[in-house]
């Protein structure tokens, strides 16, 4: 049985949910540890190795569980947290775990792109390792920055679609049920459509803001 119209904006509206809160928390959580990736590794403003090897040592191990056995792993975190595991809000949680150990590698690689230089020089004008960060890591990252959070989201969009396996809702969950299960080919090709039309609008998006940024 194909799937109706409401059924695919509902789960249209569900996906956008998930990657919006997942986004959001892993960038909370994400951007930090980033920061404290570069300022506290060898040579650096804050260094700090036994930190440095503690966070990288956590991050890799998350970096490295495939996210649906993470997904599954997790079940008691999510149920602790949100009461159930299953449906959008279940999802959420290991999103997160999933994402944010993903963001913070990426805001350390963007970081790590900026010119020593230029903080050589904040440095001598006397600023303080915040202000370093806040005044001219952070401001000569960001075009950066923003391409490694569109990579991210898009890798949200496709970890919400293979969430779907576990009843999360959305439309990875749409094509499962609709398209796997009850072999239904015109729902599968129509999730996939509409998965590739966020994706490239996600990176269009991305790349435009970007762009903007760096002719600033």
């Amino acid at each position: 049985m194909l799937a109706n119209t409401d059924q695919i904006i509902e789960a249209l509206i569900e996906t956008i949910q998930m990657v919006t809160f997942s986004l959001l928390f892993s960038t909370l959580l994400g951007l930090p540890l980033g920061i404290l990736l570069v300022v506290t590794r060898k040579g650096h403003l804050l260094q700090n190795l036994p930190v440095f090897n503690i966070l990288n040592g956590i991050i890799n191990i998350f970096r490295s569980v495939p996210f649906i056995i993470l997904l599954v792993a997790l079940i008691p975190v999510t149920r602790l947290i949100v009461g159930t595991s299953i449906g959008t809000a279940a999802a959420i949680v290991p999103l997160v775990f999933y994402a944010g150990p993903y963001i913070a590698r990426l805001v350390e690689n963007s970081l790590l792109e900026v010119d020593p230089g230029v903080l050589e020089a904040a440095e001598a004008m006397g600023a303080t390792p915040w202000q370093v960060i806040s005044k001219f890591l952070l401001p000569e990252a960001l075009s950066s920055l923003v391409l490694a959070l569109t990579i991210a989201t898009i890798g949200l969009v496709g970890a919400t679609a293979m969430a779907g396996a576990v009843g999360a809702g959305g439309i990875g969950d749409l094509a499962i049920t609709y398209g796997y299960q009850r072999f239904d080919e015109i729902t599968m090709m129509i999730t996939v459509a509409i998965l590739v039309v966020i994706v490239q609008g996600l990176q269009s998006l991305g790349n435009f803001t970007a762009k903007k940024i760096r002719r600033r």
